[in-house]
């Protein structure tokens, strides 16, 4: 991709497509390094965050591959039953209680594998831990490169 050199203000500047600046998962006010090799953007870090999100939903299509729904349903609604009888319970969990009483899969299956902000936020709070396994865990997370 040839980007064109253009005056902006005292200095020159180019402008940078933002389907580059969303894959690369950087925005207004972040930093790019500059190189002898070109532009980038700063190590793992930026990307981190979208890393983690695709970690999580990896996760959650190795549940929605080896479960069904309603088996689903069952061990997130006794999870998040066991947290608030803990008191550990955070706005997250009101929306996942009520995806999960709802019967919907559809919304089920859109929170558990959307690529969108919200199905990203809510699987940082997956309640169906504990049906997959450990070595299962281990696999996605070494898959990752985690």
């Amino acid at each position: 991709m040839q980007l064109q050199i253009r005056r902006v203000g005292n200095s020159l500047g180019v402008i940078l497509p933002r389907s580059v600046l969303t894959e690369w998962g950087v925005g207004e006010g972040d930093a790019l390094e500059l190189t002898q090799h070109g532009i980038a953007p700063p190590g793992p870090k930026i990307r981190s965050h979208l890393l983690l999100d695709e970690l999580k939903r990896s996760l959650s299509l190795a549940v929605v591959r080896h479960y069904l729904p309603q088996e689903i349903r069952a061990q997130s609604l006794a999870n998040l039953y066991r947290w608030k009888s803990q008191g550990t319970w955070i706005s997250a969990y009101d929306q996942w209680t009520e995806i999960l009483k709802s019967g919907s899969d559809g919304e089920l299956f859109n929170a558990m594998l959307g690529r969108d902000d919200n199905s990203n936020r809510l699987r940082q709070s997956m309640p169906y831990v504990g049906l997959l396994s450990q070595d299962e865990v281990k696999k996605i997370y070494e898959e990752a490169g985690a």
